[in-house]
């Protein structure tokens, strides 16, 4: 374990809460991206989170969203501090007592449709905008930055991905799809931009381990750091069915769970496996253009996508 981030994490919460730590230790084996540490003072046990300096905007974003869901009735922690000190973002949250979502042993299928609730009513909190930036926390507009080919808004998403399906694209060399297939997908790409969407917030990472079941029972949602503004529902419902292509769930009758506890219809379902199929097909070009070593994977993962709307259809 690196001491060098013991003793920040110390620092950092010490400093805050102006005592004395009396012991410290990590988290580990959850997923998370971030360094987490659980710091206990004689007064105070929190969780200092931690990455480096860039990371900031996206700690500013969590603590925001926290508040705006907490204002909406999902529990989750408390966060006393955000900031930037010797080149490490941190965030400083009230520690959770209970046991995390995939210790519990509540049944998996509940705590999906209680997800499945709290979706609801995260899809109903105002926002504006499109993206995973917070710009504006005042207004709570949400941005995506532009790119060659995309002016950052939804429709020059799926505009770009259409102008993508051409003779040449890589997708083709790349064996995820057969020229006779292409023109089936721009169709479909095309009726998605008829489609009148609703944008809403997205948790963007709803999964057991970023739940924690409080000894009440009451389901506290942790880790807001994927969060955006896109197309509701169906954001946090490709995420799901992301997650089932890898083998990582929910399960058939987890997600079944979760879309009784948010109220959704079949024709919802179906509709969000083409925006996963959109998905999966922007995020593998962009894998093409910025993390070459990992096209492969996320090659398969656009083959699944597509295997999974044909079938259906």
């Amino acid at each position: 374990m690196n001491d060098t981030m013991v003793i920040q994490a110390q620092r950092i919460a010490g400093e805050f809460l102006l005592e004395q730590v009396k012991s410290s230790y990590p988290i580990i084996g959850k997923g998370f991206v971030n360094q987490v540490w659980v710091v206990e003072t004689e007064g105070h046990k929190v969780v200092v989170r931690m990455n480096n300096k860039d990371n900031y905007p996206i700690f500013i974003k969590e603590k925001w969203c926290i508040e705006q869901a907490g204002a909406a009735g999902i529990p989750g922690p408390h966060t006393w501090s955000v900031g930037v000190k010797d080149e490490t973002a941190y965030m400083i949250q009230t520690f959770v007592e209970g046991d995390n979502g995939l210790d519990s042993m509540v049944d998996p299928s509940d705590i999906w449709r209680r997800l499945g609730e709290y979706a609801k009513r995260i899809h109903s909190i105002q926002v504006n905008g499109f993206g995973e930036e917070l710009t504006d926390p005042i207004q709570g507009t949400f941005h995506s930055p532009p790119h060659p080919g995309s002016d950052g808004s939804w429709q020059g998403y799926v505009q770009y991905n259409i102008d993508s399906m051409t003779e040449h694209d890589p997708l083709l060399e790349l064996g995820v799809i057969k020229k006779r297939e292409s023109e089936m997908v721009r169709q479909w790409f095309e009726q998605l931009k008829d489609v009148k969407f609703r944008f809403g917030l997205c948790h963007g990472d709803l999964s057991l381990k970023n739940t924690m079941v409080h000894p009440t029972g009451r389901l506290i949602l942790l880790d807001w750091g994927s969060a955006e503004v896109t197309v509701v529902p169906y954001g946090d419902v490709i995420h799901l069915m992301r997650c089932q292509l890898r083998g990582e769930g929910p399960d058939t009758e987890e997600l079944k769970a979760f879309s009784d506890g948010y109220g959704m219809s079949e024709e919802e379902l179906d509709l969000a496996r083409h925006v996963l199929l959109l998905k999966a097909f922007d995020t593998l070009r962009w894998a093409i253009d910025k993390r070459p070593e990992q096209v492969n994977d996320y090659a398969g993962s656009a083959k699944h996508a597509l295997h999974m709307v044909r079938d259906r259809f």
